[in-house]
């Protein structure tokens, strides 16, 4: 049996009661009013969860990735469109700095990403380049000792709101992914700017837009890693990112079950709890089944993590099977709720918008069984 250690336990509490008094009274309204919750980033950064496995030495918690994953879940419980900001700014933006960025750019930007000083953002996703980025169009070239910038990058989490952006581009786009670089730009920039923000149909408080470069120009100082070598930051940045969604997902999950158990006990027909008909328990006790597979192998691949392993195919095990399991609970806590589940006046109902982006963002469930078959296959 999976145990958690007292100092996970820990993490998990104080981030559970957060998450509970601070996060969910609020969920609905942002939700409906599509607001980015500025006052709650705030306090995630006091908390010290922006910069969960970062070292003190860049400003953030020390801790590990588990101690990540299981604050996540809890955060995604209360609000997951909260929880992906989160995400973001640990995963996305904050690891590949953390792996593979110089001591100066772990000291400015990795430090102002982790203590909330700066919002951060992911752009890899193109107009017309989704699950092949190897195919971005983006293109770079080098001018004097700066880089300049030309491509649209989409889907961009974090966008509107953020100061920082990991991002990349090519050289040459009939070289595949050896002619990829990555980069760290600040809004500030000359020729960065915010494109279309989407109007989206869950995770309604967390922002999403488009982020436009017209001959962004971008100091060599900002280049992360050598040149060409952008692919194998964005690769391994997302396997860290996977076990982030799975994390959101399970809180999802956990959430529609809650709210299911108490409803199927309050809520009568023929005259008795529907918690006394089979047909109701066996859906109960379908999801929990689901969700506790889905945290042990999120924890499984949070450990490999935090042993220094890839771990690519643990990391889409868990996103895959977290990611369907939340949209099947979720789907079920609707059916459970009735007519009721389908009316915005209950929590299942936005719980059932959010949990749709699961299985889509950070790589489907198809890249992600692309990517489970080549290592079962190797």
């Amino acid at each position: 049996m999976f145990q958690l250690s007292e100092e996970h336990e820990a993490i998990r509490d104080m981030a559970r009661d957060f998450a509970r008094n601070e996060i969910l009274p609020g969920a609905a309204a942002r939700d409906a009013a599509h607001a980015f919750p500025e006052d709650l980033v705030g306090q995630l950064a006091e908390l010290g969860l922006f910069g969960v496995f970062v070292p003190e030495a860049y400003g953030g918690s020390g801790l590990d990735v588990l101690s990540y994953v299981v604050a996540l879940e809890e955060i995604s419980y209360a609000d997951a469109g909260v929880g992906v900001i989160m995400s973001v700014q640990n995963s996305l933006a904050g690891w590949p700095i953390l792996a593979f960025g110089s001591e100066e750019q772990k000291q400015t930007h990795l430090r102002a990403l982790a203590t909330g000083e700066k919002i951060g953002c992911y752009a890899l996703t193109e107009p017309a380049v989704g699950s092949d980025p190897a195919s971005m169009r983006t293109k770079v070239a080098k001018d004097g000792d700066d880089y300049v910038l030309d491509g649209t990058k989409m889907w961009i989490t974090n966008g509107p709101q953020a100061d920082l952006c990991v991002t990349y581009g090519t050289s040459d786009p009939s070289q595949g992914h050896r002619a990829i670089s990555a980069f760290i730009i600040e809004k500030e920039f000359d020729g960065y700017r915010v494109g279309k923000v989407e109007d989206k149909m869950g995770i309604a408080c967390s922002g999403t837009s488009e982020l436009v470069f017209e001959g962004c120009r971008i100091p060599s100082s900002h280049r992360l890693t050598e040149e060409g070598k952008g692919f194998k930051v964005a690769m391994a940045t997302l396997d860290g990112g996977r076990i982030g969604i799975a994390a959101q997902s399970i809180g999802i999950a956990q959430r529609c079950l809650d709210l299911s158990v108490a409803h199927a006990k309050e809520r009568e027909t023929f005259g008795r709890p529907i918690a006394k008909h089979q047909a109701i328990q066996w859906k109960l006790a379908d999801m929990r089944t689901k969700i506790e597979a889905a945290r042990l192998l999120m924890y499984r691949a949070a450990a490999l993590k935090d042993a220094g392993e890839r771990g690519s195919a643990e990391c889409s095990m868990a996103k895959l099977f977290a990611s369907e399991a939340a949209n099947w609970c979720a789907y079920e806590a609707v059916q459970i709720f009735g007519g009721y589940g389908y009316s915005r006046e209950y929590e299942v109902e936005r719980l059932y918008r959010d949990a749709r982006i699961t299985t889509l963002y950070e790589g489907t469930s198809e890249i992600q069984r692309l990517v489970i078959a080549k290592d079962t296959l190797s």
